[in-house]
């Protein structure tokens, strides 16, 4: 299940790679020498140079050359003019008085002409490689540019920002479904948390729009809405008797209608919308890789929830202290909970086949993990209705602890399982299902309550 609910950073390493294929084939030998082998070359030229330097004599070579070159001069300058004449014969003179010079450094010097021709040959490796690592440069340039929100910081949370008053609007609906549906015998809500994943938004748009003002998406925002949330009243009339007293004093059966206002609100996250609006695979990665990198802008939205750094390769092995698992209670929990140790937050989540949200894991554990309890499938809110208050200093293992403010919603916005309350160690479905400590400055300012379950 956990290779079935992969975490979107193996989407990132697949889609770098298929952008870098061209860099790779660059990088790659195109059939020359590698730089150890131009050194062993170039040192053995070297020494060629220098032994034959040595095996000649340099009187006679010099006498030789300069008789030659003398007679070709001579020859040829009827042909030219006098300053041309002047340039070969002054030019000619000195070139030969340089290369006199090498071949003097050379058999003087032996050791370090070879390091000259060493370092000169590695010169022109690097040179008639440069273009293939200025190539490979650009591609991992392109990966970057990829991987990050492309519209200006200001759109990005402007965007964010009216995104959550759709969201503080539904939760007003909410709150006033009793006022303006009056009349009915009960209420019934059967509604999940309100609230998104921000970066999830943003994602989606970049491989949309890239880089979109908040103009250009504003028509896009209710319907990315309107596939995330799915709000429904339904009216349910039941028949149903009570008992009466009739008019000859006895009691009877009578029946009556019983009206009820059923409240529903399913929660399916941006990824619903993902899936309807982008339908190329190509970009579907992309989406993946901007997600994981949280467009390599962590900090964009302050103090939220999925802007925590909560995630490290220790998640899975935190030791509850042994005097903790005496109580059978806590224990089965715990055995329930450790199983999805790595499953990814999915809103609206409340089985192993389609991963959890917060609440949704615990409503989960608590139903599943073998003490007799079932409390249906509630929100954090709800969970924190259907629990008992419990002190700090009286909290044990086991028992729920209800943060408020984490994203827009009344009431509880996100629950754990206290697992160490020494210690302050909590299982919850973060980003993904993790131990984490709740005594952090994060964790202390969103604080609400603890519960047991009853």
């Amino acid at each position: 299940m956990k290779n079935k609910l992969k975490d979107c950073s193996q989407a990132a390493i697949k889609y770098g790679d298929k952008l870098s294929k061209k860099a790779t084939k660059v990088e790659g030998d195109e059939g020359g020498n590698s730089s150890e082998e131009a050194v062993e070359n170039g040192i053995s030229t070297a020494e060629s140079i220098a032994g034959k330097a040595e095996q000649r004599k340099r009187i006679q070579r010099q006498n030789a050359k300069r008789y030659r070159k003398q007679k070709e001069k001579e020859e040829a300058s009827s042909r030219f003019s006098p300053t041309k004449r002047f340039v070969d014969k002054s030019g000619s003179d000195v070139a030969e008085t340089i290369k006199e010079r090498i071949e003097e450094f050379t058999q003087e010097h032996p050791i370090i002409s070879i390091l000259t021709v060493v370092f000169a040959l590695l010169i022109i490796f690097i040179v008639t490689n440069f273009d293939g690592c200025t190539a490979m440069m650009s591609n991992f340039a392109t990966v970057t540019i990829d991987c990050s929100y492309t519209a200006n910081d200001r759109d990005i949370l402007a965007v964010e920002s009216r995104y959550r008053l759709y969201e503080k609007a539904l939760q007003k609906k909410i709150d006033n479904v009793e006022t303006e549906n009056p009349g009915y015998d009960e209420y019934r809500y059967n509604v999940e948390g309100i609230g998104h994943d921000p970066f999830e938004l943003a994602a989606l748009l970049t491989v949309l729009y890239e880089d979109y003002t908040i103009g250009e998406v504003k028509e896009m925002i209710p319907t990315i809405f309107t596939y995330q949330y799915d709000f429904s009243t339904r009216r349910i009339v039941e028949v149903r008797y009570r008992t009466v007293i009739g008019e000859d004093g006895e009691p009877e059966t009578e029946s009556y209608n019983y009206y009820i206002l059923q409240v529903t609100l399913k929660n399916s996250g941006i990824s619903k919308a993902k899936e309807a609006l982008v339908t190329d695979e190509e970009k579907s990665e992309r989406y993946d890789v901007v997600l994981s990198m949280k467009g390599n802008k962590p900090d964009i939205f302050g103090d939220n929830i999925y802007s925590l750094d909560e995630i490290t390769e220790e998640y899975e092995d935190y030791d509850v202290p042994a005097e903790y698992l005496t109580s059978e209670q806590f224990a089965n929990m715990l055995n329930e909970g450790e199983k999805y140790l790595g499953y990814p937050y999915v809103w609206g989540g409340s089985n192993p086949s389609e991963s959890f949200d917060c609440s949704g894991f615990v409503s989960y554990v608590i139903n599943h993990c073998g003490n007799g309890w079932n409390v249906g499938r509630q929100t954090a809110n709800g969970l924190k209705n259907a629990t008992a208050r419990v002190k700090p200093s009286d909290v044990q293992a086991g028992d729920l602890i209800f943060f408020k403010g984490t994203y827009s919603t009344s009431g509880a916005s996100h629950v754990g399982i206290v697992v160490d309350p020494v210690n302050k160690i909590m299982l919850h479905c973060g980003s993904p299902i993790q131990y984490a400590s709740y005594d952090t400055s994060y964790w202390r300012a969103h604080f609400y309550c603890y519960g047991r379950i009853h």
